[in-house]
């Protein structure tokens, strides 16, 4: 019987060593993605000549070929052909025309996906070595650099890894348009499989339909995203993958711990047992920060909605686990515990009396269901046989799943806890009754104004607002002493204060019914002071968050530091900090952490792309100082964005290109918009992404870095150059940005800004206030512009200006070679440079300058833009030797390649859009809905293509 599956088994390897081949060994590995691209714009022309007619789809043809043209041969005639193509399109042709490029987009996002799940399996399947990024790489260098098993273990035990999750608005998509898409990538799945011809013809037929259905779906909200959908849309991404997968992954790092080290994967897991070393996070439904649609009630609402997620997936697991463990203790023993589970069950049916694991799981059903229904956590369930106690905590439910466990190891039923069983263990353990770790969010002017108005009322101090930092520190710090509140319920305060303590009180609250879990961050926006962070101390005792006389804060206050100034001295704001007697008690209740969140937006706005990076990385490697010299241990928290202007790339290279010390096994970093989309689809790029995580945070963390001497010197001289270059980008950066006349008409005439504060992508507003200041732009819609408009400047500009300058000024080209080939942050650096100047397009961002109404103006700063491209071009190409862009990236290379013949056709379109309804915005009655909804489809096409738009 085994000799038939030998042939197929060698074909599966055959193929799969061809595609983990590389290139030059002649295997095209990317011929699948091609054939299923080729696919998929083959079945969605078919919907679209079938639902808009012969005329649209030749319309759509003729563009793209043009669009191809204007492209490839820098043809001035294909310019002016398309342009004059676009501009005779009717109102109906052209929404037609957007929607059929979009979709494209997407369906190209999800040949790509596949193709990247195709090619891992392949190399798995090929027996190649472990890859780049993955676990076993990380675990083979460590043993290698003499890093050993114990190490490795003791490092997860303390570790904690968490994503988090953000409503961000640059997430464009609608969760219908997700569910269509996720149909669509598992039907192109199946086609991998050895499919009959009736199976693939049905196959074909199903995969038409939901593109038809995906035609059919209205793309765009009509309705401004509430904070409610926000929080649906991101646990749709648990229910798809992070229930499943994160559990999952714990099982893989076991594994390969074994694997590398020798023994077994229990051995390892008795050495983890309990190290809940990556857990989830999020901010929607508790960032208040610029948001005033977040609130106590979306608080409680997150935390219902999660526990509800949760619970839903326990009771479903619950009962297949009653399906399959049917064990008759006829055929085989069970312990006196799972006999006493079972005796404790409402369930008593003779049919089931000699079925104890089923018995004691209808019990366990019982008291999910209980503890559910106490928490308001209860869907359209079954309904349970008979009433039980709630648990009391999910360590509760953890010990009853772990009775189960033990009674089937010790009686011959080990691999029957396999499938499901040791799964759902790991999930309560991670996932608890919470889910997700819930962070508060506020700006500290807001603690400001609170305080004042709770210490005026109380008669403490008139005019708390006024006083300076010193005096602010002394009165917070007296008043932490004092044993009453300030608060009094007989007083009224503003609608602001009252409306902020309440989320306090609610904090509480939510800690008490989900678990200390559920809420534990408190993130200060736009920290400039020790004062910002006492204040927030105060608020917490005013709320019962704060023991006073144990000096035991709930919930951690965690400083948020944003821009340049910021960063310069964060480090300084630390040391006073900690150096507080009240603070170092709280601190050592917190086990001797303290979290600290650096935000990547509103520093690259601030000071450019090469300005941010470096202080941030000089913020780093002083606060490790800071923090050693205090023996606190220090967690980062990365405010990142999607793209490389708003710290955006590569995870992993970015956590590897971390200062040294700065990743110890903690570390928190966010997950924004369409990124959590790109990564968390698909369940199998979802882990994957997760496993970066982790790869990365071993490396860095454990990696020995033994310097010597002349290595130290060569860090100083890569350290005091890159000090110079940031000072001179910083320069040019802010010289364009808010030194220059006619800027700020510049950014909203020749950039789709405006369109996107109209778009209803999230519940925040674009801007922080109702003004046109850059300075108040939040650095989202900043970024996202720039990217809609293709030039991309958050990730490049300045940087030409300053190596340019630092060279004529005696600088050595062969130094900053040497930084790039044996300094991990200056490789990253320019890695990602390379990437955002491989998407950008200066053809096309010509077209959205011709929107600049005064010509002089659009003359005038496009022309130094695009010098300052070139420059920044020239100093790439110098510095890496390569003149073509991702060299060392071929496939992202080759992405980009595959679709910019259908993002191109989207820009046009939309700098045609935005033209006819500038031109008419002034006159409403001539506006036309049509036009709007046009550029609104475009701005989400390129997003999708592009995919990392904000």
């Amino acid at each position: 019987m085994d000799k038939p599956a030998a042939p197929e088994l060698t074909d599966a390897r055959a193929q799969a060593q061809a595609l983990a081949a590389p290139t030059s060994a002649g295997a095209d590995r990317d011929a699948p993605l091609k054939e299923d691209i080729r696919l998929l714009g083959r079945l969605l022309g078919d919907v679209v000549r079938d639902q808009e007619g012969e005329e649209v789809f030749a319309v759509v043809e003729t563009i793209r070929q043009t669009a191809v043209r204007f492209r490839r041969e820098d043809d001035p005639e294909a310019g002016a052909e398309l342009k004059a193509l676009l501009h005779r399109l009717t109102r109906e042709q052209t929404n037609s025309v957007v929607r059929a490029f979009s979709y494209f987009s997407h369906l190209a996002n999800i040949a790509e996906d596949q193709h990247t799940v195709r090619r891992r399996r392949a190399h798995l399947l090929a027996g190649s070595k472990p890859h780049a990024s993955s676990v076993p790489y990380a675990l083979d260098r460590l043993k290698n650099a003499g890093v050993g098993r114990e190490a490795v273990q003791s490092f997860l035990r303390d570790a904690l890894i968490a994503p988090v999750l953000t409503a961000h608005p640059t997430e464009v998509q609608r969760k219908s348009i997700l569910d269509a898409e996720h149909d669509i990538a598992r039907l192109l799945a199946e086609r991998d499989l050895a499919l009959t011809p009736k199976e693939s013809a049905r196959n074909l037929q199903l995969l038409q339909a939901r593109i038809a259905t995906l035609w059919q779906t209205r793309m765009l909200r009509y309705e401004k995203l509430t904070v409610a959908d926000e929080i649906e849309n991101a646990l749709s991404y648990y229910r798809s993958t992070f229930l499943r997968e994160l559990p999952a992954l714990y099982d893989d790092v076991e594994e390969e711990i074994a694997a590398s080290f020798g023994g077994e994967a229990q051995d390892a897991a008795r050495a983890l047992d309990g190290a809940a070393w990556m857990q989830m996070g999020s901010w929607i439904g508790g960032d208040r920060d610029g948001n005033p649609n977040v609130n106590a009630d979306t608080m409680q609402r997150a935390l219902v909605r999660q526990a509800t997620t949760i619970f839903d997936f326990y009771l479903d697991e619950i009962h297949a686990l009653g399906a399959e463990l049917s064990p008759s203790t006829l055929l085989v023993p069970a312990s006196e515990a799972l006999l006493a589970l079972a005796d404790a069950s409402p369930d008593h049916s003779p049919h089931r009396k000699d079925e104890p694991y089923r018995r004691a799981l209808i019990g366990i059903y019982a008291r999910l269901a209980a503890t559910a229904r106490e928490l308001g956590a209860m869907s359209n369930l079954r309904k349970e046989v008979g009433h039980a106690a709630p648990y009391g905590d999910p360590a509760e439910f953890h010990a009853d799943l772990q009775v189960i466990a033990t009674s089937l190891v010790q009686n011959h039923g080990a691999i029957l806890a396999t499938p499901r069983l040791a799964a759902l263990q790991r999930a309560s353990m991670v996932f608890g009754f919470h889910l997700a770790s819930l962070d508060m969010r506020q700006s500290s002017d807001i603690h400001e104004r609170m305080l004042a108005d709770l210490f005026a009322r109380a008669g403490v101090e008139a005019d708390y607002a006024a006083l300076d930092e010193d005096a602010k520190v002394r009165l917070l710090l007296a008043e932490l002493a004092q044993p009453r509140l300030l608060y009094t319920p007989y007083a009224e305060y503003a609608e602001e204060t009252a409306k902020e303590l309440e989320v306090l009180r609610c904090a509480r609250e939510v800690r008490r019914r989900y678990g200390t879990r559920a809420i534990r961050n408190y993130i200060i926006s736009h920290t400039e002071t020790v004062s910002d962070l006492l204040e927030v101390l105060l608020l917490q005792k005013e709320t019962g968050l704060l023991q006073p006389g144990e000096q035991k804060s709930e919930v951690m206050v965690i400083p948020l530091f944003e821009t340049i100034p910021d960063l310069q001295r964060a480090s300084t704001i630390m040391a006073e900090w900690m150096a507080l007697p009240i603070v170092a008690k709280v601190i050592e209740h917190q086990g001797r952490l303290q979290e600290v969140m650096l935000g990547y937006s509103d520093s690259n706005k601030d000071g450019g792309f090469l300005t941010s990076n470096w202080e941030l990385y000089q913020a780093e490697l002083k606060l490790v100082r800071v923090f050693a010299d205090a023996n606190v241990k220090l967690r980062l928290f990365h405010g990142r964005g999607g793209t490389v202007g708003r710290g955006g790339g590569p995870s992993y290279d970015a956590i590897l290109a971390q200062p040294p010390g700065t990743v110890n096994g903690q570390i928190r970093l966010t997950e924004q918009g369409e990124i959590i989309s790109s990564k968390f689809s698909n369940p199998e790029i979802g882990r994957r992404n997760l496993e970066l995580l982790v790869a990365a945070t071993l490396e860095a963390g454990l990696m020995p870095h033994g310097e010597d001497r002349d290595q130290v010197q060569r860090l100083q001289r890569f350290e005091a150059a890159m000090a110079d270059l940031s000072q001179r980008a910083y320069t040019a950066y802010r010289n364009l940005v808010y030194e220059t006349p006619g800027f700020t008409d510049y950014f909203f005439a020749a950039t789709p800004i405006a369109e996107i504060a109209e778009l209803n992508l999230g519940s925040r507003p674009a801007s922080r206030k109702s003004t046109r200041r850059i300075e108040d732009l939040r650095a989202i819609p900043w970024g996202f512009s720039w990217g809609q408009c293709r030039l991309l400047l958050t990730g490049w500009y300045g940087v030409g200006t300053a190596i340019d300058g630092w060279l004529a000024d005696g600088g050595d080209l062969d130094l900053l070679r040497d930084m790039g080939r044996h300094w991990p942050f200056f490789a990253t650096l320019l890695s990602n440079m390379d990437m955002v100047m491989a998407k950008t397009d200066l053809a096309i961002a010509s077209r959205y300058a011709e929107l600049v109404p005064d010509a002089e103006l659009r003359e005038r700063i496009f022309k130094r833009i695009a010098a300052e491209h070139a420059r920044t071009l020239q100093c790439l190409e110098r510095i890496t030797g390569n003149s073509e862009r991702l060299v060392n990236n071929p496939l992202l290379a080759r992405s980009i390649q595959n679709r910019v013949a259908y993002i191109d056709p989207l820009n046009h379109l939309q700098v045609e859009l935005i033209g006819r309804h500038r031109a008419l915005a002034n006159d409403p009655a001539k506006v036309d809905e049509r036009v709007h909804r046009g550029i609104h489809l475009s701005i989400n096409g390129v997003a999708a293509g592009l995919r990392n738009t904000g």
